[in-house]
């Protein structure tokens, strides 16, 4: 029972937005099915960081999730700056059980328990302290990932956080999301949003904490052990 990641994903089999197009991602979905088949077992769990499907629509998402469905074990998906999809946590899951999509989970205000780890987490926003309308969007993040820190299992032995967008890169910090991480003593994030030679500018740690970037096309579409 181990714990992987993988961030951006970016399916499109039901809509016109062919990442094939993009140097490095040639034939991506193919490349995520033969990775993914070699390392998970229908016993492990992929936290799945955002940017899942290029749909607008969540009905549109349906070749996607059947593509997500048939690959092994259980997937947690949260959600990223381009799952334009979206709705409520109650009509995404009433659309998996109506699809029969049993394996896939939705990490929202609330948290997962993989073997002895508390999964947790949110989106996250790029704030700089300079716009109301993302002081506002901040701020619902940061609730969101504190009610998810909330609700972990206290009988976990360790907490780790999965966001999409990076609370550090290049010179720029997001001081409320690293407020929350500090707040609950966590030492390890997982997040995507970054691709190509934006990894360059990532960090591996930051007072303390140790983050890593997962994007399909900065860990060769492969997931990434977590524990």
């Amino acid at each position: 029972m181990a714990l992987y990641t993988l961030s951006d994903l970016h399916l499109a089999f039901s809509s016109n937005k062919p990442m094939d197009i993009f140097r490095g991602w040639e034939n991506h979905t193919e490349r995520i099915k033969a990775n993914w088949n070699r390392l998970i077992t229908p016993e492990d769990t992929v936290v799945l960081a955002g940017d899942t499907s290029w749909a607008l629509k969540l009905e549109e998402t349906l070749e996607d999730f059947s593509f997500l469905n048939s690959l092994s074990g259980k997937k947690i998906i949260l959600k990223g700056n381009h799952d334009f999809w979206w709705g409520t946590q109650r009509k995404i899951e009433e659309f998996f059980n109506k699809n029969n999509f049993q394996d896939i989970s939705v990490l929202f205000n609330n948290s997962y328990t993989v073997g002895d780890i508390a999964v947790c987490g949110s989106r996250g926003w790029v704030y700089d302290g300079s716009g109301e309308v993302d002081e506002k969007i901040i701020s619902r993040e940061c609730g969101r990932l504190r009610l998810s820190l909330e609700k972990r299992d206290e009988n976990a032995k360790k907490t780790i956080v999965f966001l999409h967008y990076p609370p550090v890169y290049r010179d720029y910090v997001c001081e409320p999301i690293i407020e929350v991480l500090k707040e609950y003593n966590i030492e390890q994030i997982y997040y995507g949003h970054i691709h190509g030679t934006g990894k360059n500018h990532t960090v591996n740690e930051y007072e303390g904490i140790k983050m890593r970037l997962v994007s399909c096309d900065c860990v060769d579409f492969t997931p990434v052990f977590v524990g």
